[in-house]
């Protein structure tokens, strides 16, 4: 019998990490733990855990916060079981998410990944689609009709290329999680990153497409917000395609090597966050986001 181990990584709206939990406990399939890693300071927040007087729920508080990364890392060195959800503390599990992903294991149980059916939420939770989430859809995944397993090069030139995943949704192989984990270096791009990582060990992902069993909650981005724009977050990815790129070429998958170096989602990303930059006045974000928009990595000669 497989036990998942859903972790979840807290920080933020009580209201929406209530749902999450809520959505959690109405499985259909019992047989999980929920461990609950709360990195902020909501004074009401654990005493509605004790309130909740299930056995199968693990609260815990961090002394001091963490911040994302490595309350992620905290969460994958906390898990223990064959299987492990990380799934995002806005987001919902359907009420046959455990039980779907159980019956794609029994077909595949060598798996080291399983990415199932999504469906995107905004922060009402009403299901729609944004415009990068259809560029995902319609661009960057696989035509996938049912299930399809993929891995090594293939699946690692195409999530280079753009990456497609929903990181919350996907349940991980527990020992070759906890083998890997996140990389310390990195807080935006952490989720390809650990993918990728797994890939070159010889994990293999199912993508599942025969139902919806995750709702994905995506905040519209502010224009008041000056992170959103400040294009920090290319910088890191910039750092990262450029390390993946060659350790692709070492390994001998070229294609990855290329896609890797392109990265045409993450500079479409950039270019299409650079009028808001620019209606911001941040001229810094703005060079940064055109850098990277209009930039390819190169190879280096070796």
């Amino acid at each position: 019998m497989v036990t998942f181990d859903v972790m979840l990584p807290y920080y933020g709206d009580v209201a929406l990490m209530q749902d999450a939990v809520r959505s959690v406990l109405a499985q259909t399939d019992p047989d999980f733990r929920l461990t609950v890693v709360d990195d902020g300071k909501e004074p009401e927040v654990p005493g509605w855990f004790a309130e909740l007087g299930d056995e199968r729920v693990r609260y815990l508080r961090n002394e001091q916060n963490l911040g994302i990364t490595k309350n992620f890392q905290k969460c994958v060195e906390l898990s223990e079981h064959g299987h492990v959800v990380i799934m995002g503390c806005d987001d919902l599990l359907h009420p046959h998410y455990l039980a779907t992903v159980r019956e794609i294991l029994k077909e595949y149980p060598d798996a080291g990944m399983v990415q199932p059916g999504v469906e995107v939420i905004d922060g009402n939770g009403v299901v729609g689609s944004s415009l990068a989430d259809a560029t995902k859809r319609r661009i960057y995944a696989p035509n996938v009709a049912g299930r399809r397993v993929m891995g090594g090069e293939e699946l690692a030139a195409s999530v280079l290329r753009g990456n497609w995943l929903y990181f919350p949704s996907i349940c991980w192989k527990g020992d070759a999680l906890r083998a890997v984990n996140f990389r310390d270096d990195y807080s935006v791009i952490q989720d390809l990153a650990l993918v990728v990582d797994l890939l070159e060990l010889g994990e293999q992902m199912v993508i599942d497409t025969t139902t919806t069993v995750f709702q994905y909650r995506r905040h519209a981005v502010s224009e008041s917000s000056v992170q959103a724009f400040s294009g920090t977050r290319f910088t890191e990815a910039e750092r990262y395609f450029a390390a993946v790129a060659e350790r692709m070429d070492t390994r001998g998958w070229p294609k990855a090597a290329r896609a890797a170096r392109f990265h045409s989602a993450s500079r479409l990303h950039a270019l299409t966050m650079l009028p808001g930059a620019l209606r911001r006045g941040q001229r810094d974000g703005a060079r940064t986001l055109a850098r990277h928009a209009l930039t390819q990595g190169q190879r280096t000669n070796g």
